[in-house]
């Protein structure tokens, strides 16, 4: 089995046992998390009341992510908005509610279990404007130039085909289309090759993150323009200590990822749009 089916092949385990303890209502584990404890850093506190209250709790509950993409990401009535690895739903539903009964949101997942829960808690939150689709995120099953928004919460770092998951979002994205992603994003030199090579950690969000320079050459390489990298939470050491220790890493290395990680709002946007003149009678269709 390769390195990709590999990782694809655990991320869709951990996170069907997610989906699964959230369906009763259990809390879920996801990043900065080792599996004896959920209360983390990277997870925590990530939504206001406001926004989830109305909200299935299964949704909430099932939330894995390491930022809130949808209080960041400026959504207008009317837009498609698309989720990539949309898990228990919630950002679908939160993203719905913001485009209105004149826009959509999709939530594509490739873990049955999730889309099982997502679809349940979209019936129960009785929103309509929203579709969830099994699929892999390097692969998305949405034409060209069909989405406004592409949104996702701490899903790519999990890819270990980053290049061609930039790829296929800008492809999806309408001229002038945003790209705007909550992630988590190394900050300088290289992690410490023990802990890449931990797939605990890769699950939880940590091994398989980008340096901010390697993430903006990704995006540009892409075709993206205007990209930028806004840090929303800097975790420490101390936060890092009890998961890399579960993971069996010497903790000797743990200073070594004092302030080094960060939950960072990604944006980038794909060129063309109203403001860019037509180059031929169909390139603007």
């Amino acid at each position: 089995m390769s390195a990709q089916a590999d990782i694809r092949t655990i991320v869709k385990q951990k996170y069907g046992e997610a989906a699964e303890r959230a369906a009763t209502g259990q809390t879920g584990c996801g990043c900065g998390t080792g599996g004896a404890g959920c209360d983390d850093p990277i997870t925590s506190n990530l939504y206001d009341v406001s926004q989830v209250g109305a909200l299935p709790v299964e949704a909430v509950v099932a939330s894995l992510g390491c930022g809130n993409p949808t209080a960041l990401a400026e959504l207008a009535p009317g837009e498609t908005v698309l989720d990539l690895g949309s898990g228990g739903g919630i950002d679908v539903l939160l993203s719905a509610r913001r485009v209105g009964p004149a826009g959509k949101a999709y939530g594509l997942d490739m873990t049955d279990q999730m889309l099982a829960l997502a679809r349940e808690n979209q019936q129960k939150a009785g929103i309509e404007n929203v579709e969830f689709l099994k699929g892999e995120i390097e692969h998305i099953p949405l034409p060209d130039n069909s989405v406004d928004v592409i949104i996702s919460n701490c899903v790519i770092n999990l890819s270990a085909d980053k290049d061609q998951v930039l790829r296929e979002a800008f492809r999806v994205l309408k001229p002038g289309g945003r790209f705007a992603v909550s992630d988590v994003v190394v900050r300088g030199h290289d992690i410490p090759v023990e802990v890449r090579r931990s797939m605990e950690l890769w699950v939880g969000c940590i091994a398989g993150a980008l340096e901010e320079g390697e993430y903006r050459t990704k995006l540009a390489a892409a075709g993206f323009e205007a990209v930028d990298l806004e840090p929303t939470r800097i975790y420490k050491a101390a936060d890092a200590a009890s998961f890399l220790a579960e993971a069996g890493i010497d903790p000797a290395l743990v200073q070594q990822v004092d302030g080094r990680f960060m939950s960072a709002f990604v944006r980038a946007t794909k060129p063309g749009g109203a403001a860019t003149a037509c180059c031929g009678p169909t390139c603007c269709s």
